[in-house]
This record gives structure tokens, C-alpha cells and sequence, in this order.
């Protein structure tokens, strides 16, 4: 592996780099043992970093989701053009080329992932609506909203050191397009590769001053000064994450605190999934590359592994052959396929905790205590064999249930039914990811719903995903990543719920004028102006309450005949007078609701080229009142939403659609949803 100059790390404060008052700690490479980096964070003052954090959080809560997305966006490419220099980097950590791509392309992968989602599912605005709008008086004079607003604080993210890439990014991600500045906190040992990327990260100048900040060593005092207007994360230990929740200043201001912690992830191998099965297959795949990713240094590991008791032995097998053939050894070495623990004092820890776990069994594959590698020096570099464990009787066992040895190592445990094996997952105490492999549906439903309530997620693996799957180990930007009870009770991602962590919700009640324009959304109540037709209107000319009542049209029984022959829906309903009757909904033969849509667009569309583009779709469509021969519908189209798009020459525009029939009732509600030209002529 190639050398380089040893760094001081520095911490970015206040918007400048500055190192710490100390020599600080060395800092060594985890394959060959030689100094990268030292780190030190003394005599930087927390408190002016968290109100510097504080007052530079307006520039971020004065953009919109949109201009947030797209610094993410614009920031992702800039690091992933960088990606290489990261990779050189973080070689020194012990992980592998396929470990960093986890943890690199992974985390920027991240970033990009949400700025896109924030695109498509929230608005271009700074405000984000929570549920229907709740009438509160029958005359529409009083109304109320949920709200969702940037907390005024900092977030503070305290990460581990197995991934110091995504576990910096995927929290910055919802973080920031959230509206909240952060602070981040990286694990000691491999701060040396977040320090990196943020030094690019700052240097892009993409991000407003302020919006992030990098702490290289001890936080000190920092959690003294936290509010009830920050956010506090925190990825590692339960112990360390249990002492940083109840420390006083987080409980008397009840700041925000999530954790992800300690999680003896488990795998099922279903009882239908005999040898020569492709689900056989797929599990030993599972369990072995969970083991050996990042040297199984992962919060998702796959610790503890439930096999049918008849066929332990060709799980044993298939296992050892397997792990066996996994090279151990420098991470740049290409015939390497398992690189280096983070550190010789974490394979001590390892080694530890296996001598723990063997109170409840034996040592069945590899040498704790040894290793054999393909490159490297076993003094230098903290390498290590894969290791399985084998508890017979894993229902009288404490020591598998709660001790996690954070390496290559799990644990093969017997079940004789189904009810046994999701009985003992939940041993765990609660758990980040659980995952069954079987084609059976029954196996799946009750394996699922028996871990559901103990697990963040729960993976189902079997021959119909195995080529797509992306694995029991793999957390996604838009599924939940966390657990209840021992994993830290957090949920960090999930899409749009995890940028509502960083954000207050508020029940806004009054007028509907009013909280129209607080939520940037017309409700009804609220104002409305009717003048040209809306449809001839760029975004530039079109406000919310713009709206039009059309004309009517009279539903004829040749009209729902001819629509019944021409579309091919000829549901009794529509076409069997008597047969209608009999249905407790409807009185008579009534019009398809599709009918209704359709003659309502001909009420209100304007058809000639003009600023409305195109139509994508309709949302919450529903058919309240039956429509008969003779009805006679109405229609009020009102301009509900408008999120200009970012950089584009359009916009999306939500119209609230009302169909009524001659007596007033509502016979249809739906959104209709129109692309609309920024400026006419364009």
C-alpha cells in the first residue's frame, strides 16, 4: 500500500479550519499499521460553534425544498467526480475496493437519491403540509392545517467509525433539505476520510456558509449547550448512545435525540428451503457476505443465523467452503475479497467478545486467535478469518441474544418450527434488520409478522429476487433505517419522514384566506378569483383560488351506453336496470365514474394552445354521489398548488376539481395535476 504523509487533522468551525490545541492522538492505518493522520479538538469553543450554526441556519430555511434539492443534487456530482481520492484514502481503513464502494458511491448515491425525492414528493416551497385540511366549523370560516417547519437549531451528528462516508452523508442529506444546518462528529479512527470529503465538500463552496461544520476529536462541552430548537444523532455503542440521551441538557430541553446502536441482526433460512434449493443457495450467500463486507463491520450484520436443526450440517459445510475461499488480506491486493478491522484494539475487541459468545457454544469455522492471509502482516495489520459459532440450544442461551462481536462473525443456531425460529429472533431486544429466506408465502407471512414489531426491516429473499435484491445488509434512502429496543428506538432515512426528524410540526388553525397563504395552498373557504379562464394563464398570471364554474351537461342513457360499448365496460351497473336496482348503492342504472371524469374535462378544459402543457394525472379521485340518466353535472376547477420547477421553463399545478349535479351534491372530488408553461408565449 502506498504511504503518505501523516495529517493533523483539523476541525471547520465558524467557517475556518482549525486544529486543536494538543498534539492529539495518532491515528494508524488499519492493514499496515502506519501513521495516517492525528486528531485533537481541544480548546475549540462548542458553544460559538452551535450559535454560529444557529444564525447561518436562515440562509438554509429561506430556500425551498427544490433549491435545497438541488444543492444536494449539484453537490453529489461534485463529489462523485472526486471519487477516486476518497477511494486512495480509504484504503487505510482496512476496507476493500468493494467496501469503500459501500461507503463512498453509497453515501453520495444518498445525497442524490434524496434530492431527487425531494423533487418528486415535496414542494417548491418552505413550508410542507401534513393531511387533509380539518374543517373546524360548518360554515368553512374556521379551519386548521398541519404544518411542518426547519427547527432553528443545529443538528448534531455523532457517527461511527465503520462508515465515515455514508454515515456523514446520509444524515446531511435529510438534514439539509430539511432546512437545518449540522454539525458533524466523526468516529476518531477513521476521521481522516470524512475530513477529506468535507474539506471538498466546503471547497465546492456549494453549501451557504454555516451549513455545515466538522468536529476532528472529543465534542467537549458541546452537548452542555444544545436547546430544544436542536437535534442531536448518534450512531456506535448502546452504552455510549444510552449515557449521551440522559445527559442533562438533552433531557431538560428534551432535545431531539435518535440512535442507531447495537443490533444482533438475524437471518432465517425457511423450512422449505432444503440443500439444492435456490433459497439454500441464496442464505449461505447472504449470511457469508454479511460476515465478510467491511470485515463485518457492519450495523447490519447478520450476527445470528436460524437454520432448521436437520440440516445444520449442510449449512456448517456449505458455510466453511464458502468463507473459505474469501481471501484475507490487504485491501488493495486485488485477489483480496476480506480487508482489515478499523483497528488492532477493535480486533482485540473482537476477539473478546467471541470468547463471550462461546459460553453458549463453540467455534466451528475459523481461528479467532489466528489468521491466515494472502497478504499482510498479522502484527501490523488488524486482520482477521472469518468465524461461525455453533449454539445447540439457542433458547437456553443469553450470551448469542446479547453480545455482538463487531466483525466477521455469527453465530449458526438450531430451530425445530417456525414459531421457534421468529421466537428467538426476537431475543435480540429489538433489532435494525431481519431477513427470511423461503419460497413458501405462508412461511413469509408468518415469519414477517412475527419479526415485524421487533425489527426497522425485514428482508424476504427467495429465487424471484434474486437477481434484484439488494441484499439483507444494504440500507436505502428510502426505507427506514433503524430498530426499536436495543437497535436505539431511531428511524434515520425513510425517504420524506426522515427529513420531517429536522422539522417542527404545528397545527395551524383560522380563516382559510389566512392559512392559505401561510401553507401556500388554496382549501376551500378560502379566496377565490374568477376572470379569464385559468387555463389561459403562465405561472407568472396564475394565483391560488384562480377558478372557473362551468357550464353543465345533462348525462343521457345513450351517453352511458355508448360509453359502455366503446370502452368495453359493461359492468351490470351501468347496462342492467334491474340488476342496478338490486345494488344497495344505486337506485337505478348510474354513469361510470370514468364517464364523469370525462365529461368533466370536457366542461373545463380550454383546448387551444396556451400555457397549460400538459396533463399527468389525477390524484385522490373519489366518486361520492351516483350519477343517473338525466343528472345534470357541474364543474368548479380551482387553482390549488403551484411549484415552479427550479431551473425549468415550467411548473406543476394542482387544481382542486368539484363535479356536482343539478341538487349541489358532490358526485366526484379529485386533484387534477397540469404541467403549465412559466411564461406565455414561451
Amino acid at each position: 500500500m502506498t504511504s503518505h504523509a501523516p495529517i493533523r487533522l483539523k476541525s471547520y468551525i465558524c467557517g475556518a479550519w482549525k486544529a486543536g490545541s494538543r498534539d492529539g492522538a495518532e491515528l494508524l492505518n488499519a492493514a499496515t499499521g502506519e501513521l495516517v493522520a492525528t486528531i485533537d479538538a481541544s480548546g475549540i469553543d462548542m458553544a460559538e460553534a452551535l450559535e454560529y450554526g444557529r444564525a447561518a441556519g436562515h440562509a438554509l430555511r429561506m430556500m425551498t425544498f427544490h433549491e435545497r434539492a438541488l444543492m444536494l443534487k449539484a453537490l453529489g456530482q461534485h463529489l462523485m467526480g472526486l471519487k477516486e481520492e476518497f477511494h486512495a484514502l480509504s484504503l487505510a481503513t482496512g476496507a476493500t475496493p468493494r467496501d469503500g464502494w459501500v461507503d463512498i458511491e453509497g453515501g453520495i448515491g444518498t445525497l442524490l437519491g434524496y434530492a431527487s425525492k425531494a423533487r418528486r414528493e415535496m414542494p417548491n416551497a418552505r413550508v410542507l403540509t401534513e393531511g387533509a385540511v380539518e374543517p373546524l366549523s360548518k360554515d368553512m370560516s374556521f379551519s386548521a392545517q398541519h404544518i411542518l417547519t426547519p427547527l432553528h437549531g443545529v443538528a448534531v451528528h455523532i457517527n461511527a467509525y465503520n462508515f465515515p462516508c455514508w454515515g456523514m452523508l446520509e444524515k446531511l442529506a435529510s438534514t439539509l433539505i430539511a432546512g437545518m444546518p449540522a454539525i458533524i462528529k466523526p468516529a476518531s479512527q477513521t476521521a481522516y476520510l470524512t475530513e477529506l470529503m468535507v474539506r471538498r465538500i466546503i471547497e465546492a463552496g456549494i453549501l451557504p456558509p454555516g451549513a455545515l461544520q466538522l468536529i476532528c476529536g472529543s465534542v467537549g462541552d458541546l452537548l452542555d449547550h444544545v436547546t430544544e430548537q436542536d437535534v442531536v444523532t448518534f450512531t456506535g455503542s448502546a452504552t455510549t448512545g444510552r449515557k449521551l440521551r440522559a445527559h442533562p441538557a438533552i433531557m431538560a430541553s428534551s432535545t431531539r435525540f435518535t440512535m442507531e446502536a447495537d443490533s444482533l441482526n438475524a437471518c432465517i433460512l425457511g423450512p422449505d428451503a432444503e440443500p439444492g434449493t435456490p433459497e439454500f443457495d441464496l442464505f449461505i450467500r447472504e449470511v457469508a457476505a454479511e460476515m465478510t463486507v467491511k470485515a463485518g463491520q457492519k450495523c447490519t450484520a447478520i450476527r445470528r443465523a436460524f437454520v432448521p436443526r436437520a440440516q445444520v450440517g449442510a449449512v456448517r459445510d456449505a458455510l466453511a467452503a464458502r468463507l473459505g475461499a474469501l481471501p484475507v488480506g490487504l485491501p488493495d491486493d486485488p485477489q483480496v475479497r476480506v480487508g482489515a478491522l478499523a483497528s488492532l484494539a477493535q480486533r482485540d475487541e473482537v476477539r473478546a467478545r467471541i470468547r463471550d459468545l462461546a459460553v453458549d457454544g463453540e467455534v466451528v469455522i475459523g481461528n479467532p486467535d489466528a489468521v491466515t492471509l494472502t497478504s499482510g502482516d498479522p502484527d501490523m495489520g488488524a486482520f482477521m478469518n472469518p468465524v461461525v459459532l455453533y449454539c445447540d440450544h439457542p433458547e437456553a442461551a443469553r450470551a448469542v441474544h446479547d453480545v455482538e462481536a463487531f466483525g466477521p462473525v455469527s453465530t449458526l443456531m438450531p430451530y425445530d418450527d417456525l414459531e421457534q425460529a421468529v421466537a428467538l429472533t426476537r431475543r435480540g431486544k429489538g433489532s435494525l434488520v431481519a431477513s427470511v429466506f423461503t419460497d413458501d408465502a405462508g412461511v413469509a407471512e408468518a415469519a414477517v409478522l412475527g419479526m415485524a414489531p421487533f425489527h426497522g426491516r425485514v428482508m424476504i429473499g427467495n429465487r424471484a429476487s434474486a437477481k434484484t435484491a439488494t441484499g439483507h445488509g444494504s440500507p436505502l434512502y428510502m426505507l427506514v433505517h433503524g430498530g426499536p429496543g436495543r437497535a436505539g428506538g431511531g428511524e434515520e432515512m425513510g425517504g420524506v419522514r426522515g427529513v420531517k426528524h429536522f422539522m417542527q410540526r404545528t397545527a395551524v388553525q383560522g380563516a382559510p384566506r389566512l392559512l392559505s397563504a401561510v401553507t401556500g395552498q388554496w382549501m376551500e373557504g378560502a379566496q377565490t378569483r374568477s376572470d379569464i379562464h385559468p387555463f389561459r394563464k403562465s405561472l407568472t398570471e396564475l394565483r391560488l383560488g384562480d377558478q372557473l364554474v362551468t357550464a353543465t351537461r345533462t348525462v343521457t342513457l345513450e351517453d352511458i351506453e355508448h360509453f359502455a360499448q366503446f370502452t368495453g365496460d359493461t359492468f351490470y351497473a351501468h347496462m342492467d336496470e334491474e340488476a342496478a336496482r338490486a345494488n344497495p348503492f344505486f337506485e337505478g342504472r348510474v354513469a361510470h365514474g370514468y364517464l364523469i371524469v370525462s365529461f368533466a374535462a370536457g366542461l373545463f378544459v380550454q383546448p387551444d394552445p396556451g400555457p397549460v402543457l400538459a396533463n399527468y394525472g389525477v390524484d385522490n379521485l373519489r366518486f361520492l354521489t351516483p350519477v343517473n340518466p338525466g343528472d345534470t353535472l357541474g364543474v368548479r376547477l380551482t387553482c390549488k398548488e403551484i411549484s415552479p420547477r427550479e431551473g425549468g421553463e415550467h411548473g406543476e399545478v394542482r387544481w382542486d376539481c368539484q363535479v356536482t349535479n343539478q341538487n349541489g351534491a358532490v358526485v366526484a372530488q379529485y386533484d387534477v395535476l397540469t404541467m403549465v408553461a412559466k411564461t406565455w408565449p414561451a
